[in-house]
């Protein structure tokens, strides 16, 4: 009840103060403020920030920050609404837009657009360390799904893509140190994100893709630290990049260690596979192994049930009588024969011999 009181006061006094605020100042450009909406919003976001600074935890700092993206889309919309329905801003815009100027209007839109953006930028590199904590600290529970190196390269990528849709914005195409800016945080959210592609290759024991995106973060990074020379001020609400150098050449120490030690489990793979392939003891005494499944009720000694083998088998019936058996001779016929010749057959034919 008393919270429920003093966040109405809270709006109340915003709400007045609001009244009095007539413009904002962005980038050395005053911008006048006509709608109540993002008065009150721009009058509080200062505190809106400080809270979100002062949160006991992770989960508190999103909510919040959840909380002040909803009243920024909610005043980004009400921009817009007003620059559909506002003609002569329209015509005032194509004007400025010829020389080369957006209009006040348009250009509060950009500014909203750019704390939305940013503020964006900021919630998920606040997960993004609260994960990278988390994937630090002993899994106790292997059932549990912990978080993983493609989590935190999602979140990446949303980074780069808001910081995309930031150097695009209206009226900020000819300023020059605001585009640097964002080329420079790009390249240090480049570099966090394919250190974790990085890291995603290292959990799959695909050791050379890892060690090419680890020399790819570390060229990453020395070009922020090269450009950084000039825009000293655009760093101080990145990560450090000197401390990602660091953990980059630790990893990649750890890797060429786990590289080395993977190869060997290699070459210690084909011995072991004999141990597996299911062969009884009888058919592998002249190579010794240490199977545990012999000490065991199952143990493999010797193929069971044999197979079947041919064998010699002992003949039924000896056939001896053969070679007793007189036949009688043929003797007498075979010689008629052979005296008839070709005489007797002829005569047999025509009936001369009958």
């Amino acid at each position: 009840m008393m919270a429920e009181k003093l966040e109405a006061l809270i709006t109340q006094t915003r709400a007045k103060q609001a009244a009095t605020m007539s413009e904002v100042e962005w980038r050395g450009r005053a911008v006048p403020v006509k709608i109540d909406k993002a008065r009150i919003f721009l009058l509080g976001l200062a505190d809106n920030e400080a809270a979100i600074a002062q949160a006991a935890n992770d989960e508190t700092k999103e909510r919040l920050y959840e909380t002040l993206l909803a009243e920024c889309r909610d005043t980004i919309q009400a921009v817009r609404e007003e620059l559909r329905t506002d003609v002569k801003q329209r015509e005032r815009a194509a004007d400025s837009a010829e020389s080369g100027k957006v209009s006040n209007l348009q250009y509060l839109h950009s500014y909203l657009t750019y704390i939305k953006l940013w503020t964006v930028v900021k919630r998920n590199e606040s997960m993004a360390r609260a994960l990278q904590a988390k994937l630090k600290e002993p899994q106790t529970d292997e059932n549990k799904r912990g978080p993983r190196p493609q989590d935190l390269i999602r979140l990446y990528e949303i980074i780069l893509q808001s910081l995309a849709e930031l150097s695009t914005l209206q009226g900020l195409e000819e300023d020059h140190a605001f585009q640097k800016e964002v080329a420079l945080k790009t390249l240090v959210y480049k570099a966090y994100r394919c250190f974790f592609i990085a890291q995603s290759y290292v959990v799959v024991k695909k050791w050379s893709e890892a060690l090419v995106l680890y020399e790819r973060v570390l060229k990453y990074a020395r070009e922020v630290q090269s450009k950084a020379k000039n825009l000293n001020n655009s760093l101080k609400d990145l990560p450090d990049v000197q401390e990602l150098i660091a953990e980059v050449n630790s990893e990649k120490y750890s890797l060429q260690a786990a590289a080395i030690l993977d190869k060997e489990d290699v070459t210690e793979a084909p011995a072991q596979q004999q141990v597996k392939d299911n062969k009884p003891l009888s058919e592998r005494l002249e190579t010794f192994h240490l199977d545990p499944s012999l000490l065991g009720k199952q143990s493999n000694l010797v193929p069971f049930p044999p197979d079947f083998q041919p064998i010699p088998c002992k003949p039924l019936f000896f056939d001896l009588a053969l070679n007793h058996v007189a036949f009688p001779p043929l003797d007498d016929k075979v010689e008629q024969k052979g005296k008839g010749g070709l005489t007797g057959y002829i005569k047999g034919i025509f009936g001369f011999g009958s």
